[in-house]
């Protein structure tokens, strides 16, 4: 969850808190989901107040107990239809509270966080194992749409510049299944999505999978649509203190995997790396450095 449901309340009663509350205000306005699944006793001990300020501040905001906090976060969690304008909604309430040099120092901090997350040796083996499955396909069908097209497109563009096994469902004239046509069990499909999930992303994934096709998904859950019907999964927080999810650990995963793979197959990749150098050259693709005037 990106926002949470009393982020107005909150804000309106700011002003009038003491101190101690503003502190636990603002560990509920950055951290919705936390507020949602930990302990009032966790949730104080981060925040850095007594267990009895998060009671405090309930009440501050008209409700019985803290609680009743939680259930609400947590009923926002289950519904799962917080929308984007209410999102957008919290990031301004907290800009004008922290500044927006805070907001860019909180995103900077979040992704790195969950970058850094990514390194679990439980990951590491996922990471491997679904490496190990895309380097072994004939053909890598790549899928991504809305805000995952940049993860699964730069996958592919990746694996263009080491081999012709890549091919993009990009859907262009609504043509994107129409590759699938020829896909077998030899074959792979490295798609990602994340809540909201893109429809036509998980209908296509089901179609692949009923084809025999593996599939290896990033996405945000070991329950999301997609994790049902994966041959591998790879699960990427999106989190973000911004009004938008974000995409950056999905895109790092996507970078590593291609970069794996690369490596597997070793001199088929240098000798197509070889054909693309003088490929790009040939067209003079790439500005060159400038020289350095000699002196007259």
């Amino acid at each position: 969850m990106d926002q949470g449901p009393l982020t107005k309340e909150i804000v309106k009663a700011f002003g009038a808190m003491s101190p101690q509350l503003q502190t636990a205000a603002r560990y509920v306005l950055d951290h919705p989901s936390d507020v949602a699944l930990l302990s009032m006793r966790e949730q104080a001990r981060q925040a850095g107040v007594q267990p009895a300020t998060m009671t405090r501040l309930a009440k501050h905001l008209g409700l019985d107990g803290f609680d009743d906090i939680r259930e609400i976060y947590a009923a926002a969690v289950r519904d799962g239809h917080l929308g984007f304008a209410g999102k957008a909604g919290a990031q301004v309430a907290g800009q004008k509270l922290r500044g927006d040099k805070a907001l860019a120092a909180e995103m900077l901090t979040s992704i790195g966080r969950q970058i850094e997350a990514l390194r679990s040796p439980d990951n590491l083996e996922r990471i491997a194992a679904a490496a190990k499955v895309l380097a072994a396909a004939r053909r890598v069908y790549c899928l991504g749409l809305r805000s995952s097209h940049a993860v699964a497109w730069h996958f592919h563009y990746v694996l263009t510049l080491i081999g012709e096994r890549s091919i993009q469902l990009d859907g262009i004239a609504g043509t994107g299944a129409d590759a699938l046509a020829t896909a077998t069990a030899e074959d792979v499909l490295l798609v990602t999505s994340v809540q909201p999930y893109t429809r036509q992303t998980v209908e296509l994934a089901e179609h692949a999978s009923r084809r025999g096709v593996k599939i290896v998904a990033i996405t945000d859950s070991a329950v999301a649509p997609l994790a049902q019907t994966a041959t591998c999964v790879m699960v990427v927080p999106t989190s973000s203190p911004s009004f938008f999810h974000t995409m950056a650990p999905a895109f790092v995963i996507a970078e590593i995997l291609a970069a794996i793979m690369a490596g597997h197959d070793d001199d088929a990749a240098l000798a197509a790396l070889r054909r693309t150098d003088e490929h790009l050259a040939s067209l003079n693709i790439h500005l060159k450095p400038k020289q350095a005037k000699r002196p007259s």
